[in-house]
């Protein structure tokens, strides 16, 4: 192993997938299903969180109460319309390399993301690595989303790393902010639409502009290969 200390968690939508807009779409068009017209910056803005606690935040702009009933019927909603998406979701720039590089390298990974298995599978397929060999922690199996720390946590016991011999790789600060709770090295990525400083304030160590800008970068990390 090229760095037996070192391992990465990343997220998915907007850090190694360009999918963060197509999330964007779907819950806007989930929402104008049932008479909710929220802006869409606004709705960008809690993009990687859970969708419970999404719709829960909602609330507060929300003219109608958000019942669980109502809520689960926007999860079903966004799944359904994210789907129709789907089709027109790429991996980022450099994805397929840098994952390639660490495996080569021997530096142990994982995916985690706040997305269910049944919309994360299609896209990581679509990065052509081995997904028999990927190490992949969906919201299915955690008690909670981003920004708890839960996500990150398993991706460490995944790879077999304590949380903070990890560096965790977000592109929103409901990334930032779980990895921080996890006890691991927050870096940023742009490819979401997060500003940087909006990334660091919220306490990313680095920021980076999307995956291929990182694999150029691992030397700033201190990363060996």
């Amino acid at each position: 192993m090229a760095n037996d200390e070192q391992g990465f968690l990343f997220d998915l939508d907007g850090t190694l997938m360009d999918s963060v807009y197509q999330h964007v779409v779907a819950w806007s068009e989930a929402l104008q299903s049932v008479g909710l017209a929220i802006p869409v910056w606004r709705i960008h803005r809690r993009i990687g969180m859970s969708g419970g606690l999404f719709a829960r935040a909602l609330q507060r702009e929300s003219p109608i109460p958000i019942t669980d009933e109502l809520r689960e019927q926007l999860n079903t909603l966004h799944t359904a319309a994210f789907e129709r998406h789907l089709v027109n979701v790429r991996p980022l720039p450099g994805t397929r390399e840098l994952l390639q590089r660490l495996t080569d390298e021997d530096v142990p990974w994982a995916i985690a993301t706040s997305g269910r298995a049944r919309t994360a599978m299609p896209m990581i397929e679509t990065i052509g690595l081995d997904m028999s060999k990927m190490k992949i922690v969906t919201r299915d199996v955690v008690p909670y989303a981003k920004p708890n720390p839960d996500l990150f946590l398993e991706g460490a016991r995944q790879i077999g790393l304590p949380p903070e011999k990890c560096f965790v790789i977000g592109d929103s600060i409901w990334d930032i902010l779980a990895a921080r709770r996890a006890g691991s090295l927050a870096v940023g990525v742009l490819s979401g639409g997060y500003g940087e400083n909006e990334l660091v304030q919220a306490g990313a160590f680095r920021v980076f502009e999307d995956p291929a800008h990182l694999d150029r970068g691992l030397f700033e990390l201190g990363v060996r290969i």
